[in-house]
């Protein structure tokens, strides 16, 4: 018996596998998805070959780098972002109906918004950032009742922002800023409407929506027009697919009595690992995990694959069952840190933020008591592990580490809506790759903040020696005691010491920011350098560094400068304008004392000799 319906089982599966294939077969023969993706690449430049893989050959595109597939085999992502990619974006995305997430943020893609993403029906996320796209927004994507996300925010769209956009319903951001658009101003029923930056809308910033406030849910007429008629090679199309579909039901039924039957005799031998998992699902390309797969990964969380320890948890190397390596952060008290759709939302919020300076999510794992999150494994560890080990990181490695871990925050800072605050920037969180490219770690329980919020009050938490003075006093976190950090990081890679470290390596028993401050006015920043460099540095570049890890330090928040003006300083442009700025600026009383104290007394707490210090502990608290 159990061989007959075996053997009915595969015979059904082959034909639902032909009927799969000739609905998405072309009358040649030729994949469409295939021939869409193709269509894709043959308009853009691809610089650095990341679309190589790509083959108009191929009867399955799922292996292609930049593609995630459903696990019926449709292509339902696409994410190309920071990849340098210039050229046109091709209307043949339009062809590829299934897809649910377009990630092509921070390229160099121009011309039009192609009208034809209005067929993607299924359309959750879609990212054209920082791009260089021109004309006007396609009004005919109001038809996209899916879509959640929507980001065209520094292109150079020009016209009005059409009225359709606004049928939209399941909108909960929509990023406008920084194009040319003009006209009226529709009202969005999203969550997060971003329009300043555009100088027709907002010539003061003092119009209406020009503040980047969040605009509350309102209801819209809904859009009553129709598509135009398909044409005969689409009808075609959509037969082929009808006749599939039918096929497909039949042979679901045939496979659930099938199934059925042989479920029943496998049942009893079964063992179910803990009930509580939720099954793996795929979103766009963030992937949720099954409890018992990072198990075995790690070796079930063996000691010996520990990577990192911190407040948050501890961080295993693992391997999954293809073989890739991955980082896997498990946290502490998973089951307090909020309900599981909250926990959902936040992931899926930070998993957005992509750039080739943040530490890229995989995926995750909930379960009733645990909460996991997936990462890429980092080949050369942490700045902090890298700086103790040969061969010595050289003085260019360490410029372009300051560089890329700057970018990463600016992102964080200023291209991120909702923007994300890090709150525990060091060395130890700043990890390098392969190439040594400095990646931003550790911003994923960060606490996510909208940009009409000045600061966040929580309990403190970050390491000390890095905590900027008013987080320390009063909780109160922003983006500029990130800004503090990240001049206690420059000190780091100039030193190769933690912070705690270097001001008691010259038997300071004073404040670190004042030791450094006084050997930069007596001209002795050779003192200061890594000695493991061996004078292989440059003196101009690290007079530079120095002046932008004090420029960032400074002990009032409001005087210390954006991460967008800290990149642009680290590569050269205005630091001398800034530095002779602050020179002339006296430190006033400020609102954190009765009176206004020196350096000295100011961080003599952070830099008292004692054992619990020189540990370098992390303060508790929530992220």
């Amino acid at each position: 018996m159990m061989r007959e319906i075996k053997g009915v089982f595969w015979s059904v599966l082959f034909l639902c596998v032909l009927a799969s294939a000739a609905a998405l077969l072309s009358p040649k023969g030729v994949n469409f998805e295939v021939q869409a993706l193709m269509g894709i690449k043959a308009s853009l430049k691809d610089p650095h070959g990341v679309l190589d893989n790509w083959d108009g050959d191929a009867v399955d595109p799922c292996s292609w780098s930049m593609v995630t597939c459903s696990p019926d085999g449709f292509v339902v992502g696409l994410g190309t972002p920071s990849q340098n990619l210039s050229g046109l974006l091709s209307p043949s995305i339009g062809n590829l109906t299934n897809l649910q997430i377009i990630l092509l943020q921070n390229n160099n893609i121009t011309g039009p918004i192609p009208v034809e993403i209005e067929r993607l029906s299924s359309l959750q996320t879609l990212d054209l950032s920082n791009n260089l796209f021109t004309g006007k927004i396609p009004p005919t994507l109001g038809r996209l009742k899916s879509l959640k996300y929507m980001r065209f925010n520094n292109n150079s769209l020009t016209g009005e922002i059409p009225v359709s956009l606004t049928n939209m319903t399941q909108l909960s951001l929509v990023d406008l800023s920084n194009n040319n658009l003009s006209g009226p101003v529709p009202r969005f029923p999203s969550r997060t409407f971003n329009i300043v930056g555009n100088p027709l809308i907002c010539a003061t910033g003092s119009e209406p929506y020009c503040n980047g406030m969040a605009l509350l849910p309102i209801s819209m007429p809904l859009n009553t027009s129709q598509t135009t008629p398909p044409s005969g090679e689409q009808k075609n199309h959509k037969l082929a697919i009808v006749f599939g579909s039918s096929l497909g039901c039949t042979c679901i039924l045939i496979l659930g009595i099938g199934l059925f039957l042989w479920s029943r005799r496998r049942q009893e031998q079964q063992m179910l690992y803990d009930g509580r998992d939720l099954e793996e699902v795929s979103l766009g390309n963030l992937r949720r995990f099954q409890f018992k797969e990072l198990q075995i990964a790690t070796n079930n969380f063996s000691g010996k694959n520990i990577l990192g320890k911190g407040g948050f948890g501890n961080v295993y190397k693992g391997h999954l069952s293809d073989g890739t390596a991955v980082a896997v952060k498990r946290l502490k008290d998973g089951s307090a840190i909020g309900g599981e759709r909250q926990f959902q939302t936040e992931v899926e919020m930070i998993s957005l933020a992509v750039h080739r300076n943040l530490l890229r999510l995989y995926g995750f794992c909930m379960t009733a008591t645990e909460k996991l999150l997936v990462y890429p494994y980092m080949s050369n560890g942490s700045v902090a592990s890298r700086l103790k080990v040969k061969p010595v990181l050289d003085w260019g490695t360490r410029k372009r580490i300051s560089i890329g871990a700057a970018r990463g925050l600016l992102y964080l800072h200023e291209q991120c809506d909702p923007k994300i605050i890090h709150r525990d920037v060091k060395a130890a969180n700043i990890l390098l790759d392969e190439s040594c490219e400095a990646v931003v770690g550790d911003f994923g329980l960060a606490k996510l903040l909208d940009h009409q919020d000045s600061h966040v009050t929580t309990a403190v938490r970050g390491t000390v020696g890095h905590i900027a003075p008013e987080y320390l006093s009063t909780g109160q976190s922003s983006e500029k005691t990130d800004v503090f950090g990240f001049g206690i990081l420059l000190l780091e890679l100039i030193t190769g010491m933690r912070a705690i470290e270097f001001g008691k390596a010259a038997n300071q028993k004073g404040a670190m920011l004042d030791w450094v401050k006084k050997i930069h006015q007596e001209k002795k920043l050779d003192a200061l350098v890594d000695k493991d460099l061996k004078d292989k540095y440059d003196q101009i570049e690290l007079e530079e560094m120095v002046q932008v890890a004090l420029l960032c330090t400074q002990y009032l928040p409001g005087h210390r400068p954006k991460m967008s003006e800290v990149v642009r300083m680290l590569e050269g442009d205005g630091l001398a304008e800034r530095w002779e700025a602050s020179q002339k600026t006296e430190q006033p009383n400020h609102k954190y004392g009765a009176h206004a104290l020196s350096s000295s007394e100011r961080f003599s707490d952070l830099t008292d000799d004692s054992s619990v210090l020189a540990q370098a502990i992390e303060l508790s608290g929530p992220r």
